[in-house]
């Protein structure tokens, strides 16, 4: 990762992590408070399943404020109907989208999902002359800082809320997405907790 990040730094590239998360009706559980001997109670509809998922790109630049880009996909609720996940063209309409806001070369490094494998999504990675993709080693969720934005949005923005509705999930997951861009401090603080460290190259007179 080291020397990736000084190759990215001497090209002017960003280096852009990406990773995608389901969201369901059922909200995760967190510490809250309630009257001394009365157990708080979250009452959450019976229909539960994985109703959104969200794909995210975490993209960091030395000496630039840090972005979060990001896509949401709602599911169909047919039985057996509709695709669970992103398909390729999602996430080259993802990949573009940074290339534009950011604006500037990529150096993208996601884990090895299928879709991310697919040999219409190499063959458009190879054709552009902005964007360089690497994987992540097998199980290495660790080494990702979007899975420190998953985590937050599951601990406030998520926790302890009884969704109404699909549509009231998706308002507070866009929330939550929103709020976390206008803190680059958040963004940079879920790259510590991987470990990774961006590092500029070092220039040596002649």
């Amino acid at each position: 990762m080291a020397a990736r990040g000084n190759t990215a730094a001497a090209l002017g590239a960003w280096i852009v992590f990406e990773d995608e998360a389901g969201f369901s009706m059922t909200p995760p559980t967190s510490r809250t408070w309630s009257k001394r001997g009365s157990t708080p109670v979250i009452r959450v509809r019976g229909r539960s399943q994985r109703r959104f998922s969200v794909a995210a790109l975490c993209c960091y630049k030395p000496g630039t404020r840090s972005r979060l880009v990001y896509r949401p996909k709602r599911h169909t609720d047919h039985q057996g109907g509709g695709r669970k996940s992103f398909a390729w063209t999602e996430y080259r309409a993802l990949l573009i989208a940074a290339h534009q806001q950011p604006d500037g070369p990529i150096l993208l490094i996601w884990d090895n999902l299928n879709v991310h494998k697919d040999r219409r999504m190499q063959a458009f990675i190879d054709a552009q002359d902005w964007i360089s993709a690497y994987h992540l080693p097998p199980y290495a969720p660790d080494l990702n800082p979007v899975e420190g934005i998953w985590s937050i949005l599951r601990r406030t923005t998520q926790a302890n809320t009884a969704f109404t509705d699909p549509d009231h999930l998706k308002r507070r997951l866009r929330h939550g997405l929103r709020h976390i861009q206008y803190r680059s401090d958040i963004i940079d603080g879920c790259l510590t907790g991987t470990g990774l460290t961006l590092t500029t190259p070092r220039l040596q007179g002649q």
